[in-house]
């Protein structure tokens, strides 16, 4: 073993609760480890990288990560933290889903390692599919107790009024298929550790119970969750006035990415450089040390957006996003312009005024365009021509070289945007239909 995972996750404050002997457990020899997620959606989401950061340190400290997509159970929907039933979704769309999730995980964990510890991707809906009810009831049923389900805080919370519309008896199993999980895995591929969000800590219990009531006292089995991330406000972690920061580009640019961890706050910065990198303790209490000499310079936010966006996309999209940051912030051409692809392009001036011009309007001079009442980049046309002179005025990057300049089609962003500037900081996004 090259590092002590638990010491590891401890010095990130990636450690909420732990079974007694897991750590003792760990240290004897290398151990097979699973976290499960449900594939709700066709992406993961950055409240999901705490857990898959804990599988990659996991494995970087020489222990097997398992990755488990719960096709089955996500069928059904976990009540731990819930105040109403989740939609259940068909087999195509969790299937779906899935593969997405697939893809976005390996860019963490190695699937293809030659050693003994090389992580694999397991789908509880294998082993579920054909597993009848009154086998269930039989073989998993009988071992835990009503009464021990019941006690759990995620039953407790729905039973006793916090939620809505009470708790169904599909939510109700959702414990002992999640047991099942462990049991299983514990059985096929020697799993004697589960991971996951602290919120989960009663259903990872309930699967250490079940191992030990089906194989006996001896079968040591072991539960360790990392906290639930908020910012330093108390304020949901991940979360933005348009909803989640997706993992997937098709659902989140990578500029926007970039952007959300750029825009944390100093001491968020500070711990989620310790969660969400791989980066090791002595850099990152060296590169916090830097941070505190000169907040100004924003060092901590600028290498955990580098390092969390070149993880989740490349390298080639962080410098993307760096550039087209440098459009809104910075000096930049029409090249780069031209670069943003469209969600990208709305994603960076989203904050801008934006004005929609009739496609029929095109082959007008400048200043019939921008200087009008339902356009009013300039207050008046005076005002344009007085700025066009001064040699103030640009459109998509480029000197507007005098007011009478005609706007044609083929000057249009993506066939449809342009970008006026007037002096160096306001901008104006176009829209053209």
């Amino acid at each position: 073993m090259t590092k002590n995972f638990v010491e590891e996750l401890k010095w990130r404050g990636m450690l909420a609760q732990i079974m007694p002997g897991t750590e003792e457990f760990l240290n004897k020899q290398m151990t097979t480890a699973y976290l499960g997620t449900d594939p709700t959606a066709d992406s993961l989401h950055i409240g999901h990288l705490c857990g898959i950061m804990m599988l990659r340190h996991l494995q970087r400290c020489g222990h097997k990560p398992i990755i488990l997509v719960g096709g089955a159970t996500g069928m059904i929907g976990d009540p731990s933290g819930k105040s109403q039933e989740r939609n259940l979704l068909d087999a195509e769309t969790l299937y779906h889903n899935q593969e997405c999730i697939k893809r976005q995980v390996a860019k963490f964990l190695d699937f293809d390692a030659e050693g003994p510890n090389k992580a694999e991707l397991v789908n509880n809906y294998d082993w579920m599919k054909d597993f009848t009810f009154l086998d269930f009831a039989r073989k998993v049923g009988k071992h835990i107790t009503v009464n021990y389900m019941m006690a759990k805080d995620s039953v407790q919370q729905r039973l006793n009024g916090s939620a809505r519309d009470g708790l169904s008896f599909t939510e109700f199993t959702y414990q002992l298929l999640q047991g099942y999980d462990f049991l299983h895995l514990y059985q096929t591929m020697n799993c004697r550790l589960q991971l996951g969000g602290n919120d989960q800590w009663g259903n990872m219990t309930t699967g250490t119970e079940l191992i030990r009531r089906t194989l006996g006292q001896e079968a040591e089995a072991f539960a360790l969750t990392c906290p639930l991330i908020t910012k330093s406000d108390g304020k949901k972690f991940g979360k933005t006035e348009s909803g989640n920061v997706w993992l997937d580009r098709n659902r989140t640019t990578p500029y926007a990415f970039c952007q959300f961890w750029l825009n944390v706050s100093d001491d968020d910065a500070e711990r989620y450089i310790k969660i969400f990198t791989s980066l090791e303790k002595e850099e990152i209490d060296a590169l916090i040390e830097e941070h505190r000499q000169d907040p100004g310079r924003r060092v901590l936010q600028k290498r955990l957006a580098e390092e969390v966006t070149v993880m989740v996309h490349s390298r080639e999209d962080y410098e993307m996003a760096v550039e087209a940051a440098g459009i809104l912030f910075g000096k930049a051409t029409k090249e780069s312009l031209l670069k943003l692809d469209e969600q990208t392009l709305l994603d960076v001036f989203a904050g801008v005024p934006h004005f929609t011009l009739a496609k029929e309007e095109l082959g007008k001079p400048a200043i019939e365009l921008f200087a009008r009442d339902d356009v009013r980049v300039f207050a008046s046309k005076g005002e344009m021509r007085k700025m066009v002179q001064g040699g103030g005025v640009s459109v998509n990057k480029e000197k507007l070289l005098a007011p009478d300049v005609v706007i044609s089609a083929d000057m249009l962003i993506n066939g449809k945007y342009l970008l006026v500037q007037r002096g160096k900081k306001n901008y104006f996004l176009i829209s053209v239909k």
